[in-house]
């Protein structure tokens, strides 16, 4: 039996750049979840029939909501829904699903790298047909809806079961649980040469492979242990937890640090590897060298002809603002085009869509390429590993060979999380105001170039993406970028990402920190940081 319920709406259901997230108490207000996944589909059109994807990453409240949301997908006239068993399906799979099967669109249950747990974060996202997450004009008009909303529809029915995969019916609605990994796995092995990575590995190559306690476990277990024949225990805190079992499910040096150590040690195994929360990001580590998410992206640029799926050659690369410039050398060689975007990976998917773009990539640890629409953590680790598998190079020899031919871009990105909003604010609104007077002035050997807040002109809608970050160039190709962040929950994460080209090899082995210094230190100088924000240093550095 279908209801229909009267609620009122919520002022805070604005989508960010990856969905709405929340703190889970906040989820758990009366009808608070109903009325944001009503706004979603009354925001949409030409569904009725049709096939919705549902699925999410196993955090706390994962399957309250899956349950809610397959409910209310009946009541409001979808033909079928494609469940994950155990409600499980990362970000980058639920892509696939809805690709594979031509869904009209899929709801993913996640907050990314954000912690999870009772009190911790939770993440309702539309993806649209083409697997990737709906673009600005869908987000608009949810958050609209949201605004105005007075009734949603939900069947008055038994909960479903998601531990059993078969099908079931509901208010003439079939829902099947499915697999979460297979057609997941099915797709990695027709990219990329599970032959030859198997060979390496049975020549005693030996890889650990951080899952975080979340999503990416069994798909990693599935695939580097069970497909490429890695030793049992390869594969590391692979049973997805609803807190990540107590930890920070971000793969960068602070909350994966331990992988980190064990990379550096003696006896390092010959690579290392993280996935986060929801299975789009990655942190990739050979023995002894960390490869930054720029860099990662430039060199699997570089190397995806080793790859089955990508031997016939790149179309172009595609890279938000804020990722080093790495990239861009790598697309000048190959003669391709190279796209820069804001922040967010629905900005990517004209790019895929037409042919422009075949690899993406942002500097918060994603990258991906036209086989899904979103970013894809344990894609990266394989393409990587394909490619050591051929070059039969270790990471820290292809990193250096490809600083020599390109040049090294040293980077780093300085966070600073659950910053008081006013004052994040304050201090983007005061740089902004010095954006005109900024060129030609000298901050000890530093001279500004240029200095703006980016705007996007997409190539294949013609829309406009505007105020994305604030840069400041200097002679000389460095570069300062400001930008607020959409991915927290709580106050405001203001990142400040810094950069040098250095194409001199005798000095590409300066410790990252060390070459940036004099820029971090202009950084704080022209925003004020310290003084605004009252931090007196980053909460997090990658």
């Amino acid at each position: 039996m279908i209801r229909t319920v009267t609620t009122t709406p919520y002022g805070d259901q604005k989508p960010g750049t990856s969905g709405l997230r929340k703190k889970v108490p906040v989820f758990q207000q009366k009808n608070y979840a109903e009325n944001f996944i009503q706004s979603i589909f009354d925001a949409l059109e030409g569904f009725a029939g049709q096939t919705l994807v549902i699925g999410g990453d196993g955090r706390f409240y994962n399957r309250e909501v899956i349950q809610i949301a397959i409910k209310m997908a009946a009541a409001n006239g979808f033909g079928r829904v494609l469940v994950g068993r155990g409600g499980i399906l990362s970000t980058p799979a639920a892509s696939n699903v809805i690709r594979k099967y031509e869904a009209f669109g899929g709801i993913v249950l996640s907050a990314s790298h954000n912690p999870g747990g009772p009190t911790e974060d939770f993440g309702i996202k539309y993806n649209i047909g083409n697997g990737g997450p709906a673009p600005e004009k869908v987000t608009d008009a949810i958050y609209a809806r949201s605004q105005v909303i007075d009734t949603y529809k939900i069947s008055d029915v038994a909960d479903v079961n998601l531990d059993a995969e078969g099908t079931q019916d509901i208010d003439g609605m079939t829902v099947t649980v499915i697999d979460p990994v297979s057609d997941y796995a099915t797709l990695m092995e027709s990219l990329f040469d599970f032959d030859a990575i198997r060979k390496l590995i049975a020549g005693g190559f030996r890889v650990v492979f951080d899952a975080m306690s979340a999503v990416t476990g069994p798909y990693a277990k599935e695939i580097i242990e069970k497909r490429l024949g890695a030793p049992k225990g390869s594969v590391m805190n692979f049973i997805p937890l609803p807190d990540f079992g107590g930890h920070h499910p971000d793969p960068n040096l602070v909350h994966a640090r331990a992988l980190y150590e064990t990379m550096m040690a003696p006896d390092a195994p010959d690579f290392g590897a993280a996935s986060d929360g929801d299975g789009d990001r990655n942190l990739v580590i050979g023995r002894g060298i960390f490869i930054t998410p720029s860099d990662s992206l430039a060199m699997l640029a570089a190397n995806a002809h080793l790859a089955p799926g990508y031997a016939k050659g790149l179309a172009g690369i595609a890279r938000s603002m804020p990722t080093s410039g790495a990239a861009d050398r790598v697309a000048e060689k190959l003669g391709i085009g190279l796209y820069e975007t804001p922040t967010g990976w629905k900005f990517f998917g004209n790019l895929l869509d037409e042919g422009m773009a075949t690899i993406c990539g942002e500097e918060s640890a994603g990258t991906g390429s036209n086989h899904v629409r979103e970013k894809d953590g344990l894609w990266a680790v394989l393409l990587w590993l394909n490619i050591l598998a051929v070059r039969k190079e270790s990471a820290l020899d292809i990193a250096a060979k490809h600083w020599a031919t390109y040049g090294r871009n040293y980077y780093s990105r300085h966070d600073y999380e659950e910053v008081d909003s006013d004052a994040a604010n304050g201090l983007v609104a005061a740089l902004r105001d010095q954006l005109s007077t900024l060129p030609g002035k000298s901050f000890g050997a530093l001279k500004v170039a240029t200095a703006d807040d980016f705007s996007y002109h997409d190539p294949v809608d013609h829309s406009v993406s505007k105020n994305q970050g604030i840069r400041i160039l200097f002679e000389g190709g460095s570069r300062v970028v400001f930008r607020l962040s959409g991915t927290g929950t709580s106050g405001a994460t203001l990142r400040v990402y810094i950069e040098r080209f250095e194409p001199d090899p005798t000095r590409h082995d300066i410790d990252t920190q060390e070459a940036l210094a004099d820029l971090i230190l202009v950084a704080d100088e022209i925003a004020g940081i310290k003084t605004r924000t009252g931090r007196t240093e980053p909460s997090v550095i990658t």
